[in-house]
């Protein structure tokens, strides 16, 4: 393992993405999945922005502290599309995903990750900001999107790694992972300092 100051802890990645394992294991940590049901997602509607996420991520972190092991270490992450001071979250539908993505088309908007790591003894925070620019998206292209790949289990109802990231993020400013739901080399940073 390359951080070795991790050695002591049993890393556990509580999140069911399958974009979050697979970034978590890029880093060649040795990470085990914790998942718990039912855990809520919901935030004061006075939060903004990072806030947001943030939040949820420490939610969800606080969670799990009752079950945890002493030398546990949990990683939590919320993420969010966020434009005109709204969350665009999950889509209910595939005409809530169509929605979604005409609002985001010909558009920039922000794409906010918000990471929580917790042991018995500290917790950690921090938000990841990306900006990502899409180009004017056709009603051909968004249906194709949206009947063809799998929108519904996304933020926003886009996957960057997709189709509709390949044919509309005209710019990006930020992290890439990010977008894809963990800003892995920031991550990588907060593991390495603890």
């Amino acid at each position: 393992m390359i951080l070795e100051n991790l050695k002591k802890y049993k890393v556990r990645l509580a999140s069911n993405s399958p974009r979050r394992r697979e970034l978590l294991a890029g880093l060649g940590i040795d990470y085990e999945v914790k998942l718990l049901p039912g855990i809520d997602e919901t935030y004061p509607d006075t939060l903004k922005g990072e806030e947001i996420p943030v939040y949820i991520a420490r939610e969800k972190a606080d969670a799990y502290r009752p079950s945890m092991e002493k030398d546990e270490l949990i990683i939590t992450a919320d993420t969010i599309v966020y434009t005109d001071g709204k969350v665009l979250g999950k889509p209910h539908d595939a005409d809530d995903a169509r929605r979604m993505l005409h609002q985001l088309s010909g558009r920039a908007h922000q794409v906010i990750t918000g990471v929580c790591i917790t042991t018995h003894e500290f917790q950690r925070t921090f938000a990841a900001v990306t900006e990502v620019t899409f180009d004017t998206l056709t009603d051909e292209e968004i249906d194709f999107y949206v009947t063809t790949y799998r929108p519904l289990d996304k933020a926003g109802a886009y996957g960057i790694q997709e189709w509709i990231g390949f044919i509309g993020v005209s710019a990006l400013n930020g992290s890439y992972f990010n977008v894809m739901g963990l800003p892995i080399q920031r991550l990588y940073q907060e593991l390495k300092r603890l």
